[in-house]
């Protein structure tokens, strides 16, 4: 598979760490370069959506790998050798998320499908991002929660999505976000971190920044601060956090079960 999607020859390759979907290898190629590939045997437009995010982030400047080749099975980046996440890094990132939500979009959404882990997403237009996180990202995973059981009250969820409009600041243009953008999706490498796996679309800026607080990103308050230096958050920010925190609360609800529907219902609260 790999040789295929990058038209080169497969000298050697290794098993790695991955993700919770795919399966993962480091690729040594005939011309001596070494990649990354990941394989996945289930939605064929997985890796499609996954290029087309990274050549969009890309296109805006963004520190992302590049790809080398993808097909319905594999996707193929350039190798990115880890490294401690440093401060200088950090700061560097706010910068860049900055520089990237300011390239904006066309619109509230993309062109390509959305993906929260293995869930397909929808990622249709809608005018507004209060729309478009309700109709294609809250209420789609508030009924296969309630579906699985791994939600207990999917009538608070719905009355959030109801509220959003009034619930999510003024009024901002589309920006270019990542899109699953958790401290898992960085890789910290020669003086940057990276930013991979993405299901990028156009959407509220804020969103990427809560994910990274969600589950603790390295030097956080560091690539708040580089951040807000470039582009200040509107006021209230803080306060929003949450909000945008459903939505990936909801998806490891629905994939994984455990407390994270409670932990859903729990935020849901302080906006119902």
């Amino acid at each position: 598979m790999v040789a295929v999607a990058c038209d080169r020859r497969v000298v050697e390759v290794t098993a790695v760490a991955g993700g919770d979907i795919c399966r993962a290898w480091k690729v040594r190629l005939d011309d001596g370069s070494v990649a990354f590939a990941k394989t996945f045997g289930g939605d064929p437009s997985l890796f499609d959506a996954e290029a087309q995010s990274l050549a969009w982030l890309a296109a805006a400047g963004a520190p992302v790998p590049a790809v080398l080749g993808v097909g319905s099975e594999v996707l193929v980046l350039r190798w990115l050798e880890s490294a401690t996440p440093s401060a200088p890094a950090a700061e560097r990132l706010g910068r860049e998320l900055a520089a990237l939500h300011g390239a904006g979009a066309d619109r509230f959404g993309a062109p390509w499908p959305g993906y929260a882990g293995r869930l397909r997403l929808a990622n249709g237009p809608a005018p507004s991002w209060a729309e478009f996180f309700a109709a294609t990202r809250l209420l789609p995973l508030v009924r296969r929660g309630a579906d699985t059981g791994a939600l207990r009250d999917p009538a608070l969820l719905e009355r959030v999505a109801e509220r959003l409009g009034a619930l999510t600041g003024p009024d901002e243009p589309p920006a270019r976000l990542h899109g699953d953008l958790w401290s898992g999706n960085l890789l910290w490498s020669a003086g940057h971190a990276w930013l991979v796996d993405p299901a990028a679309y156009g959407g509220h800026r804020e969103t990427d920044l809560a994910m990274l607080e969600l589950f603790g990103a390295p030097h956080l308050d560091r690539i708040v601060t580089a951040y807000t230096e470039v582009t200040p958050l509107a006021d209230g920010w803080r306060d929003r956090i949450g909000l945008h925190q459903l939505y990936p609360l909801l998806a490891h609800a629905v994939m994984f079960g455990g407390g994270y529907g409670a932990r859903a219902e729990a935020m849901a609260r302080r906006y119902a």
